[in-house]
């Protein structure tokens, strides 16, 4: 645990001395606010001093050193205000730069991490574990090295006063430092739990909400709620016993501090009644110096251990985001590897073999030849491995051996983003951004006119429904697609692949959510913009791929038969079977 904390302290620091200007310019107003606030005692001391007796009282002298005092005073409040002001711009900009490293990590990892990890959690360290770790960065920034500055300066201070008392000082206060420390290294452990249970909340809320309609129909409110009680309760427990134990640190080392004040204040009314009238007495004015220096000394333990426990919530966050942010990324395209462009289509699979998991094996020794131009339609029982094929076309996995090539190159060989970007696809699970229908459709080509964006819709029948929205084509709609039907959804879907015409076409159940009457006429629309492209087709109602040149039967993650639609039915394989559980009399 030790060597982690470390090694996430270190990766903190290495953020810090990113700005190395500001801290330095930091440092220096701590030092002049320090100074200035150490400074004042001594005035206040000497004024007092002043003050011998009836009739004897410098007025103008003290009056010159309390404006003195006052005018020191307003100047340490302005350099504080500067000074948070940087200490906020550091924290901040640390924040931000933690962000967009953990969110550009995001986008570079595999999807392998996404689908196996849980997105509330995902959120939780990007959201509420930086905001946590800015809040004890930022409280360190403010108060962890003033606090230092003060206790140094005002030890000096005090040794230049009297050091025997100083010794006092010196001797007993140290013991607040050894209870927090003691306290802090027991509560990382706690404050990382803590952080952990709420990550495991915000996806159980993120899950919940994404699926309110689902809880609802089956009547799983209670469930729901029970699940939620459970890692609230969880939750509850982990923070109050992190609060707990850390909330200790406060009170016990106040009570050392004021044992100090106590004893610097009784043994310097001795030292001041037992040399008073000596050569060098102890003055009142010193002993006012000595305790306002003592209470200065003493507050820094009080803070600073309050930073300690508040830092051990912060390195525990850290710890969660770096996590994140050090996960193995995608592996990248190789230096040399080709930029796919304007390819023919042509798609062969070699002995390709594939699992999400070695103890489960779903994909072996697949062979596929499909010739440019070609429609291929994939039909199967679910979990055969529709989708995971489609997966491996658009290498969002890379096949484990053998190899897929497109126009003869291995697409390992050519980078993700041409890749992808030569493949259109509509999936039976629709894909939107929050943002305008506009912005939606035009996804693939940001540059597209305002007329071919309503091209693209009235080609996916959407136009029509679209122009009865509030705003058009400006309308706005979130990522779960608002108040748009599942329907209207899949067809601004559609209109997307429509507006970017790509060589090749991945369809997967593009039309489950549509009516009949218009899937007929999206199928017709979709018939002629497969025409010179390699198309693959995932259906599950067989009428929708009649037509195609090539019909591929998967089953356990192997393709047992392919050929046409009267060619399969002739051979009366599983095909047949398929068929006639859909189609046959009854």
């Amino acid at each position: 645990m030790n060597n982690k904390k470390s090694s996430t302290l270190s990766k903190v620091l290495s953020y810090i001395g990113r700005y190395k200007f500001l801290m330095l310019v930091s440092a220096l107003l701590a030092i002049g606010i320090v100074a200035l606030t150490l400074y004042v005692p001594i005035l206040i001391g000497d004024s007092i001093d002043l003050i011998i007796g009836k009739d004897n009282v410098d007025l103008a002298a003290i009056a010159k050193l309390l404006i003195t005092a006052g005018i020191m005073v307003v100047i340490t409040a302005v350099m504080q205000w500067i000074m948070s002001s940087i200490n906020n711009k550091i924290t901040y900009h640390i924040v931000r730069d933690m962000r967009n490293e953990a969110f550009s990590r995001l986008e570079r990892l595999p999807i392998s991490y996404i689908d196996s990890n849980s997105k509330g959690d995902i959120v939780s360290r990007i959201i509420s574990d930086v905001d946590q770790f800015a809040d004890g960065l930022l409280l360190g920034f403010t108060q962890l090295f003033t606090g230092v500055l003060t206790i140094v300066g005002t030890l000096l201070f005090m040794l230049f006063i009297n050091w025997k008392i100083a010794l006092v000082v010196v001797v007993l206060t140290p013991i607040s430092l050894v209870i927090a420390r003691f306290i802090g290294t027991r509560t990382h452990s706690m404050f990382t739990l803590r952080s952990k249970t709420n990550g495991e909340q915000t996806a159980n809320i993120d899950e919940t909400l994404g699926n309110q309609k689902v809880v609802i129909a089956f009547s799983h409110e209670d469930e729901a709620l029970e699940r939620f009680g459970e890692i609230n309760a969880r939750l509850e427990k982990a923070s109050l016993k992190a609060i707990f134990f850390s909330s200790l640190v406060n009170p016990t080392t106040r009570f050392v501090n004021n044992i100090v004040y106590a004893a610097v204040a009784l043994t310097g009314a001795f030292a001041a009644v037992m040399t008073a009238g000596a050569s060098v007495p102890f003055t009142v004015g010193q002993l006012s110096c000595l305790l306002s220096y003592t209470n200065q000394y003493t507050k820094p333990f009080n803070e600073i251990s309050g930073v300690v426990t508040e830092f051990q919530n912060a390195l525990a966050c850290a710890g969660r985001i770096f996590e994140l942010i050090e996960q193995e990324r995608e592996i990248p395209d190789a230096p040399d590897a080709l930029v796919l462009t304007d390819p023919s289509g042509e798609i062969k699979i070699t002995d390709a073999s594939f699992s999400y998991t070695p103890e489960k094996k779903l994909i072996e020794h697949l062979d596929l030849s499909v010739a440019a131009g070609k429609r291929v339609a994939i039909v199967g029982p679910t979990g055969c491995g529709k989708t995971t094929f489609i997966n491996l076309l658009m290498r969002f996995y890379d096949v484990n051996s053998g190899k897929i090539e497109v126009d003869g190159t291995d697409i390992r060989n050519i980078t993700r983003d041409s890749l992808r970007g030569n493949f259109g696809m509509v999936l039976q699970e629709t894909w939107l951004i929050g943002g305008t229908v506009r912005d939606n459709i035009a996804m693939g080509r940001p540059d597209a006119t305002d007329e071919e964006i309503k091209n693209a819709a009235k080609l996916a029948h959407a136009h029509s429904f679209i122009k009865r929205l509030s705003n058009g084509y400006d309308t706005i709609i979130g990522d779960s697609g608002g108040s748009l039907s599942a329907g209207q959804r899949q067809l601004i879907c559609i209109a997307r692949v429509m507006l970017t015409l790509p060589p090749m076409l991945i369809l997967d159940e593009a039309t489950s959510s549509i009516d009949t009457r218009t899937e007929i006429k999206i199928q017709e629309a979709f018939s002629k913009m497969m025409v010179g492209r390699t198309s693959f087709v995932v259906a599950h109602r067989l009428s929708t791929i009649k037509n195609s040149d090539i019909i591929l039967v998967m089953k356990d993650g192997n393709i047992i038969e392919q050929g046409s639609h009267k060619e399969l039915l002739r051979r009366g394989g599983f095909y047949r079977e398929l068929y006639d559980s859909q189609f046959a009399k009854t």
